[in-house]
């Protein structure tokens, strides 16, 4: 069961991170009448629901019961909100990108235990955490326009 809790940490995270740019990317575009590389916050708020469903799923497989809310990620939805309402996009951007190196640790994390199955850990490697690596490339680009 300690892989099953593992990969529920890590689910945990990213329907959180789901939520986070749901909630930012709606804040921004109502408020501001528009976003610079919205559809680049879309596709990572998109992959963010793939990764949760294919965690979702190998839980399954596994014979777990997939947690259905938010990890360490919650807190960032406060953090982002509050920063996107008064402070803007900058610092809703600087606020996504940390929540997404956090996530990479957490992958880099997971793939430190001997014990997890190779299946978790061949989609941590080819998926999830390239993924979060390619994020917060793309975050990083959307700063330097902020």
């Amino acid at each position: 069961m300690h892989n099953v809790e593992t990969l529920n940490n890590l689910l945990k995270d990213e329907i959180s991170a789901t939520e986070t740019y749901y909630r930012v990317f709606d804040k921004l575009c109502n408020d501001t009448g528009g976003l610079g590389g919205s559809e680049f916050l879309v596709s990572i708020h998109d992959a963010h629901q793939d990764a949760a469903f294919s965690l979702q799923a190998l839980i399954q497989r596994m014979g777990g019961t997939p947690f259905d809310d938010s990890g360490i990620w919650g807190a960032w939805v406060k953090i982002i909100q509050g920063g996107a309402n008064l402070l803007g996009r900058g610092i809703a951007l600087k606020a996504l990108q940390g929540g997404e190196k956090i996530g990479a640790e957490d992958y880099e994390e997971a793939l430190q235990d001997t014990e997890l199955p190779s299946e978790a850990r061949a989609l941590i490697e080819t998926k999830l955490l390239p993924a979060q690596q390619l994020h917060i490339r793309l975050l990083g680009r959307l700063m330097e326009t902020a």
